[in-house]
C-alpha cells in the first residue's frame, strides 16, 4: 500500500512542497521515487508524518522534531507518548473551558468568584507524574509545597525570571554563540540559580532537566517559542555547566 505525494498532502491538509521540504531535511523520506519523479509513501512514512504533524501542533520547530524522532525509534512507544500528551492536553483544555464558563456565568449573574473555579486547569500539577517518576515523590512534594506557599506576585516574578532566561538563551543562539561560551554559561548559571529557588539540583538532576526540555514536547515547545532550537541549546548549555561546576555529592 502506498500513496502519491499529492494524495498525502491533500489528506494531511498540507502541500507537496512542504512534504518535499521534510524530505530535504531528512524528516520524511519517500518509500520510493517513480520514473516520473513522483514521490510515493508507504504506511511507515504515513505514521512518521502523523508524528511530525503532532509535534508541529505542540509548537516544536523542525530541528527539535528531528531530535525527537531520532531519539524515539520505537514507533509504537512514540505513539503512546504522543497519545498521553494529547490526552493530558485535552483534559487540561477541557478544565480551562469549564473554568472560563463558570467565571462567565458567575460574572454575569453577580455570584461570588472562587479561586478554585477561576484557576482550575491553569496549575502546575500536570507535571506531577513526570517529576515523581524521574526524581521521586518527595521531590514533587517539596516543590509543590514551595509553590503553594508563594503569593500570586511571587509566582509571577518566578515565571517572569524564567521567561527572561529563556529569551537570553534564544538571543545567544541567534548570535551564533556556542553552548560552552562564557556568556552562555553565565545564562546557564542563572538557570541553575532559578531552579535553586525551589531546591538546588545536583549535577545529574540539572543535566537531566536539560535533557527533559528536549525529550518532552511540552517543554520543548515552551523554549522553542522564543526561537527554533532553543530547547536543544539550553540542554547543551546546562550539560556543559553541570559538567564544569556541579557534583552529585
Amino acid at each position: 500500500m502506498e500513496w502519491s505525494i499529492q494524495e498525502i498532502a491533500r489528506r494531511a491538509g498540507t502541500t507537496s512542497r512542504t512534504l518535499r521540504h521534510y524530505g530535504e531535511l531528512g524528516l520524511l523520506e519517500p518509500t520510493r521515487v517513480g520514473s516520473n519523479g513522483y514521490r510515493y509513501y508507504g504506511p511507515d512514512e504515513l505514521v512518521r508524518l502523523q508524528r511530525i504533524l503532532l509535534l508541529r501542533e505542540l509548537g516544536l520547530g523542525l530541528p527539535a522534531i528531528a531530535e525527537v524522532l531520532e531519539g524515539q525509534r520505537d514507533t509504537a512507544a512514540a505513539l503512546r507518548t504522543h497519545l498521553r500528551l494529547l490526552e493530558r492536553e485535552r483534559e487540561r483544555i477541557g478544565r480551562q473551558i469549564a473554568s472560563v464558563r463558570t467565571t462567565l456565568h458567575k460574572t454575569e449573574s453577580g455570584e461570588e468568584l472562587m479561586a478554585e473555579d477561576v484557576l482550575d486547569g491553569f496549575d502546575h500539577t500536570q507535571y506531577e507524574q513526570e517529576v515523581s517518576e524521574r526524581w521521586g515523590r518527595d521531590a514533587y512534594r517539596r516543590g509543590d509545597q514551595w509553590w503553594r506557599a508563594l503569593t500570586d506576585e511571587e509566582r509571577k516574578g518566578f515565571m517572569a525570571q524564567q521567561t527572561s532566561i529563556a529569551e537570553d538563551f534564544a538571543r545567544a543562539l541567534r548570535d551564533g554563540l556556542a553552548a560552552e561560551d562564557d556568556a552562555v554559561q553565565a545564562i546557564a548559571r542563572r538557570q541553575y540559580e532559578w531552579l535553586s529557588l525551589v531546591e538546588a539540583p545536583s549535577k545529574s538532576h540539572f543535566i537531566g532537566l536539560g535533557d527533559m526540555y528536549v525529550a518532552d514536547a511540552r517543554f520543548t515547545a515552551t523554549y522553542d517559542r522564543h526561537g527554533t532550537g532553543t530547547a536543544a541549546f539550553v540542554r547543551d548549555a546546562m550539560r556543559a555547566y553541570g559538567e564544569r561546576h556541579l557534583s552529585d555529592d
